[in-house]
């Protein structure tokens, strides 16, 4: 086979048909909405837990890295399983761990249950979006990004549907009840639809006319040795931490620059500029994952990262000087919710791209493990902000951070995927040229 950009389908085949293939990303979707809140709605409930039980904020806060190491560093393993036994026996099982983890947080009366839930959890959630992701990988390789953006949008933008309701039934019943209740809800909608998801047949997919695509399926351990593979990680550390930082403490963030309760008017809606902040926020990284990953298929991967780093960057430095302002809060906030959520399309597409995607569950989770790194430097954020007693630190930092990967995105990561993908080329000739030299000789 041959390292191509050509769009032409694998050996010949007719595609699939759109309705399908969007089937696929529909079913994906749905079990994305359902395990969002998980991470996007927890900051409404750290209050509440801080105020019932007495614990501290960064134990509590504990609890939330526990379950983004666990739902990321088990990755790896759960892209094992999935690419042996394809997406719905994996989803379901994760639909079960996701409804269980917040039924265990429901009864949490120590910080140890509450860790446990969280761990539960990030197995569960896990589960659900390597599967979902890895499957719109596979079945859309000619429009990856927006395909993989859609998928991950649901995860980005699924919590803004309950932000509302979570919060009223919060206020009403008190957290362990919502806890509850919400979790036998969505562990259910996960499991029913996790039976509609399956794995494409080889004649099924085709090849991207527009962005260099690999035919050649690397294994991970081949994966691990390429030097693109490590950019690619230390990139995503640097985006990813950032934005975990905002899904974490915006609650604490808002609360300390003194506009949590602040009423905020926009087009004639009034809210306090917390959840009216959540609430954009869940929806501008919802739309951020299909917009950049749209723009990726067009422009490329890089350039597209380069856009998206810099503005997240810019939006954070922005947030620290302007956030005591409730609209400015509003809004800053709402830029780098919308800047941050593409880094789950683009760094998954372009781990496609370069290595193929019969080991794609394997190779993207050992990726994704640098959101389980982001996640130990969340803790880290509280205690920066409480030894300097400004938050400006913190996001000065993070920012910096962002700024690196946007300027490495253009100037390494792109010609060192342009060596790759020219070294696969060079030895896929070699290899035809050998082939048809060996049937000249039998003939």
């Amino acid at each position: 086979m041959s390292e191509t950009t050509a769009g032409a389908p694998l050996g010949g085949a007719a595609r699939p048909s759109d309705t399908v293939r969007w089937m696929q990303i529909v079913a994906g979707i749905v079990c994305m909405v359902a395990a969002a809140n998980i991470q996007y709605a927890w900051t409404l409930f750290v209050p509440e837990i801080q105020q019932t039980h007495g614990w501290t904020r960064a134990s509590i806060q504990t609890a939330f890295t526990i379950f983004v190491v666990v739902q990321t560093w088990l990755t790896p393993i759960e892209g094992y399983f999935i690419d042996r036994y394809g997406p719905r026996v994996i989803v379901a099982f994760g639909g079960l761990f996701t409804g269980l983890s917040w039924i265990v947080d429901s009864y949490a009366s120590t910080l140890t249950m509450l860790y446990v839930g969280s761990a539960i959890g990030g197995v569960g959630v896990g589960c659900v979006y390597a599967t979902c992701v890895n499957n719109a990988l596979k079945w859309f390789p000619d429009k990856r990004g927006l395909a993989v953006g859609l998928t991950a949008g649901g995860y980005g933008a699924g919590s803004a549907l309950t932000i509302l309701p979570i919060s009223s039934m919060i206020h009403a019943s008190g957290y362990q009840s919502t806890f509850f209740f919400f979790g036998l809800l969505q562990g259910a909608i996960i499991f029913v639809a996790a039976w509609f998801l399956r794995t494409p047949a080889k004649e099924e997919v085709k090849l991207s006319a527009k962005v260099a695509q690999s035919r050649r399926d690397y294994t991970l351990a081949e994966a691990l040795r390429t030097p693109v593979f490590w950019v690619m990680q230390v990139m995503f550390i640097c985006t990813v931490t950032g934005g975990l930082m905002a899904v974490a403490q915006l609650g604490v963030i808002a609360h300390d620059l003194g506009v949590k309760e602040t009423p905020v008017s926009v087009l004639g809606l009034t809210m306090a500029a917390l959840p009216f902040a959540l609430m954009l926020d869940r929806i501008m990284n919802g739309i951020s994952r299909p917009l950049f990953g749209f723009v990726s298929d067009h422009i490329g991967r890089e350039a597209t990262m380069f856009v998206a780093f810099t503005l997240e960057g810019l939006g954070i430095i922005m947030l620290s000087r302007f956030g005591h302002d409730p609209m400015m809060f509003l809004i800053l906030s709402g830029m780098v919710f919308l800047a941050w959520g593409e880094v789950y399309s683009l760094f998954s597409a372009t781990s496609a791209d370069t290595f193929g995607t019969k080991h794609a569950g394997k190779i993207y989770g050992v990726l994704y493990c640098a959101k389980g790194v982001a996640a130990l430097l969340v803790p880290l954020g509280n205690l920066l902000m409480e030894a300097t007693g400004t938050w400006a630190t913190v996001l000065y930092v993070t920012a910096a951070m962002d700024l690196t990967a946007a300027a490495c995105a253009l100037f390494v990561l792109k010609p060192m995927l342009v060596k790759h993908h020219a070294r696969n080329q060079a030895l896929v000739e070699q290899q035809q040229q050998q082939q048809a030299t060996g049937l000249r000789a039998t003939a």
